[in-house]
C-alpha cells in the first residue's frame, strides 16, 4: 500500500505517519519500495512473527510451553 493511501485510510498527517512508519520500519515489521514518486509499504511477516513469538513468550510468565501451541500457529517455515 503507498504511505498516501495508508494517510488516507487511517485519516494521518502526512508527518505523523511518516515518523510512524519509520520507527516501524526501523523496527523491522514492515519494508519499503520505492516506485517512482511513490513508496509502497509492506509488512514483513518474518519481522512481525518474531514479535508476535517474543510478545507470547514473555507473557507466559517464564513458562513459554504455556502459549507453544499458538506459537507454532503463527510460525512460518516460509
Amino acid at each position: 500500500m503507498t504511505a498516501g493511501r495508508i494517510g488516507e485510510v487511517l485519516e494521518v498527517r502526512q508527518n505523523t505517519l511518516s515518523a510512524n512508519l519509520t520507527v516501524l520500519r526501523n523496527a523491522g515489521l514492515v519494508r519499503n519500495v520505492r516506485e517512482g514518486r511513490l513508496i509502497r509499504y509492506y509488512v514483513d511477516f518474518e519481522g512481525v512473527s518474531g514479535l508476535l513469538r517474543f510478545l507470547l513468550e514473555d507473557c507466559c510468565g517464564g513458562e513459554p510451553a504455556l502459549c507453544q501451541p499458538l506459537i507454532d500457529d503463527i510460525a512460518c517455515a516460509c
